[in-house]
């Protein structure tokens, strides 16, 4: 098992060594702007390096993973159009009906959510030709929510390594053996990016970025795991500890979209309204941002677990996570709202020492 996590991380990371070379020559680079403060060109191959890890360690695998066939191609599909996304920009329409179309093939395998579980008492809650309707929002929630937890460096591996973390045990619970290694497997895949996005340890001169092609990916991967878990016969957990798997992502995006609505702007408007960007307003340090959200994640992901493993009733465990979205929700508005404030503040500060400049005798 040990050699085979290694093999998995030793290919990622020469993929990513490689592929940053070739990035670089074809201008598959993020550029530094108003929104991204970086210094330099830095290639985008995160999400290429760790598909083609993917790929390779699924052919040296022996062991049987449901559904995958539909996954990989899938997961082909996410990764090119994430490409040309990175590269050249594709609006924002095309890119959710090629998503809407991939999350219908992975369907048509049978992976969808049909059961909500038993949040009432003796009462399976199946939601028939809804569920795929409800399947294709919760894929397209999973991409968005894991694009936009990409903000810091080592924000987006390390909140994914805490969902599949959490995943793995999930499964290794359940005696679901096999999904349990592949989660560990993807870890040891992400590891490397994370390493080199940190600048770890081989300096800035190698770090690289995960791309739309790598959220976009990381997004469908962990929904293709959590309808394996929470789905059909073989579930190993409910539909509602899912929630707390993947709930630092989940609510930062819900809150950002509706504070947005609120403010009577669109929900794909960009800002700096995310839980990264506010910790950071408040004068914390990007690693120590990190350490926070990471620890998060972590938190719920127990939380959650420890909910399923000790049996709580599923109307229980959901109406809690309501109550601490609901928290969340409330304290990341108030905090929101002090930083556009506080920053109209200084705006206007700039605007009356530019008018009436101070004069010294």
């Amino acid at each position: 098992m040990f050699f085979f996590l290694f093999s998995a991380s030793a290919c990622c990371l020469t993929i990513l060594l490689i592929s940053r070379i070739f990035a670089i020559q074809v201008g598959l680079v993020d550029k530094p702007n108003s929104r991204k403060l970086h210094h330099g060109h830095i290639p985008l191959v995160g999400g290429i390096a760790i598909y083609l890890s993917i790929c390779a360690m699924y052919v040296y695998q022996d062991n049987y993973l449901p559904h995958s066939t539909a996954y990989l191609i899938g997961a082909s599909i996410l990764l090119i159009v994430g490409i040309l996304d990175d590269r050249f920009d594709l609006p924002v329409i095309p890119r959710i009906i090629i998503q809407a179309f991939v999350i219908i093939l992975l369907m048509m395998d049978g992976v969808y959510l049909y059961s909500l579980g038993n949040l009432l008492p003796d009462n399976m809650q199946i939601l028939g030709w809804a569920g795929y309707i409800i399947t294709l929002f919760a894929m397209w929630a999973s991409v968005n929510a894991f694009n936009m937890t990409d903000g810091i460096d080592g924000l987006l591996g390390g909140v994914t390594c805490v969902s599949l973390l959490g995943l793995g045990v999930s499964f290794y619970l359940g005696n679901q053996n096999n999904l349990a290694m592949w989660c560990l497997t993807l870890i040891a895949i992400i590891i490397p990016y994370l390493l080199l996005n940190l600048c770890i340890p081989f300096g800035k001169k190698f770090k690289v970025f995960m791309g739309d092609a790598g959220s976009t990916l990381i997004g469908f991967t962990v929904l293709w795991l959590l309808l394996l878990a929470t789905q059909g016969n073989d579930a190993v957990i409910a539909a509602v500890t899912g929630l707390w798997l993947i709930a630092v992502p989940l609510m930062d995006m819900v809150t950002v979209m509706l504070s947005r609505i609120l403010q009577k702007q669109s929900p794909f408007r960009p800002d700096r309204g995310h839980l990264h960007h506010i910790l950071m307003n408040q004068g914390l340090s990007a690693h120590q941002t990190l350490l926070i959200i990471v620890i998060m994640a972590l938190f719920f992901a127990f939380l959650g677990i420890l909910l399923e493993q000790f049996k709580i009733k599923e109307i229980i465990s959901l109406l809690l996570f309501l109550s601490v979205f609901s928290t969340y929700f409330h304290l990341m508005r108030k905090l929101r709202f002090a930083a556009v404030k506080q920053q109209a503040t200084k705006e206007s500060q700039v605007t009356v020492n530019e008018t009436n400049p101070i004069i010294y005798k």
